[in-house]
């Protein structure tokens, strides 16, 4: 695994240049805040390139499949995450299957189908799950983030994406995730656990 103390990286302006494999532009900036107090001098490029088979039947699986296509093509470092929320009365559904859970990648369509699937049993529990993958020339590393609350019973609030409007995280105050500010979402969320545990092991080279 690359060092962010290594010479041996392409830099601009003294800052280690990163592959993000995401095409969410809302994700690129979640990272972007996250990221930045934990590895200054970090620039993370937007991947432009074609979208890997997500195949894989787990969040870590999934992760380390998308960076490593983006290092493959870039031969840059690479991040990459694959997320999604796990609902305890459904089994765990969608978990990995949470962005095409409707079958039309629409958020809205998304989150109204957990609504009717879940309908109204008392047990709401849920988590949003991260993992999230690093690869470089040097090797490979993926970590979970978990974050705990229980589903509303109807959309709430205007901010976040996928399905923030209807998760109540334990730690919110009994506020739904799409009703924090994007600075006290990025110091809760499951995003925040798992990359800050990624950017620990990245500085450890």
């Amino acid at each position: 695994m690359t060092s962010l103390g290594s010479t041996g990286i392409d830099a601009v302006g003294g800052g280690l240049q990163v592959v993000v494999a995401t095409r969410n532009p809302h994700k690129v900036e979640e990272l972007g805040r996250i990221l930045a107090p934990l590895l200054p001098g970090v620039e993370l490029l937007p991947d432009s390139g074609p979208e890997p088979v997500e195949d894989g039947d787990t969040f870590e699986a999934n992760a380390l499949i998308k960076a490593r296509a983006a290092h493959e093509r870039t031969g840059l470092p690479a991040l990459a995450d694959d997320s999604g929320i796990e609902v305890d009365a459904l089994d765990g559904e969608p978990g990995i299957h949470s962005a095409r859970y409707a079958g039309t990648r629409v958020d809205r369509d998304n989150l109204e189908l957990l609504l009717t699937n879940l309908g109204d049993r008392a047990d709401r529990g849920a988590r949003f799950v991260c993992a999230a993958a690093w690869v470089d020339g040097d090797g490979e590393t993926v970590v979970r983030g978990e974050w705990s609350g229980e589903i509303a019973d109807a959309p709430r609030g205007a901010g976040g994406f996928g399905y923030d409007p209807i998760f109540l995280p334990h730690d919110a105050g009994g506020r739904a995730a799409a009703e924090l500010s994007p600075e006290e979402k990025d110091a809760l969320s499951h995003r925040r656990i798992a990359f800050t545990a990624l950017a620990e092991r990245i500085a450890r080279g």
